[in-house]
């Protein structure tokens, strides 16, 4: 693994304080407060270390309650809802400075057969002949192992309310399922709800806007290779009332649609 990618490894690692109480680290991506991402990977990692292995995440279910601080630990307490016969429910509480920041639902299954079926993967452009696509562009973060392949549908205004963009975490990693879910979670809060702002040529980075995540939702479709490139298509189906919302679809290489999301959150606009 590179040194990056091994440091956000460790930051999902945890350190487990007591029975169903653990602890982790946090990282500074200079945003005014904690990424949620990180929160979001942390919360499963906490609930899958409570879970039998056999059963294994398929879907989560947040709140953002307060404004992390990206310069203090987070403290995770894990309720075990219910262990059935075929799933099993846990409660994760983050905590900081003795007050909920965070709260999710997270629920595990184990293998089985049955009917399926999924949406078709979007025509995209593969992530080896964006050269030749206008407007495309990698984007990296210093000293951060995401790389994002953007496929030049950004913010302008008038635009259908969408972003389609290929990511992966950069280096080698070990062949854990659970792993690979916690670095999706981690992922999958990246990019999702400025998708609502495509069409109001507004800018993350517009001084003017405010912007937080309220919840989040995830579902996990199949075990997935993060350190591969993933193709997330997103769109923006209604904004107003100073907030989006945003919905997305995950899918690999292969054309597998390997996780849903969707979000909304705060999107205000000040004079």
């Amino acid at each position: 693994m590179t040194a990056a990618l091994n440091a956000l490894v460790a930051l999902l690692g945890l350190e487990e304080l007591e029975e169903n109480l653990f602890r982790g680290r946090s990282q500074d991506l200079g945003l005014p407060q904690l990424f949620g991402g990180q929160v979001l990977g942390q919360a499963l990692s906490a609930a899958t270390h409570t879970v039998d292995p056999a059963r294994r995440a398929h879907s989560l279910h947040g709140y953002f309650l307060r404004p992390g601080d990206p310069h203090r630990p987070v403290v995770y307490q894990v309720d075990a809802v219910r262990d059935g016969g075929s799933f099993t429910t846990r409660r994760v509480t983050a905590i900081q400075k003795g007050r909920p920041i965070f709260f999710c639902s997270a629920s595990f299954h184990g293998t089985e057969s049955g009917m399926a079926h999924q949406t078709t993967m979007p025509n995209a452009t593969a992530p080896d002949a964006l050269d030749d696509t206008p407007g495309a562009h990698l984007e990296r973060f210093p000293g951060h192992p995401i790389e994002f392949l953007h496929l030049g549908d950004e913010a302008e205004a008038g635009r259908p309310a969408r972003k389609r963009l290929w990511f992966r975490l950069t280096g080698e990693l070990p062949d854990d399922p659970a792993l690979h879910r916690y670095l999706l979670a981690y992922s999958s809060d990246f990019n999702l709800l400025t998708t609502a702002l495509v069409p109001h040529g507004i800018t993350f980075r517009d001084p003017r806007l405010q912007i937080a995540s309220l919840d989040h939702a995830l579902w996990f479709h199949h075990d997935v290779r993060v350190n591969d490139w993933l193709l997330y298509d997103m769109d923006s189906p209604w904004a107003g009332g100073a907030r989006g919302f945003a919905r997305g679809s995950i899918f690999d290489r292969a054309g597998r649609l390997v996780a849903s999301t969707a979000q909304e959150g705060l999107t205000r606009l000040r004079d």
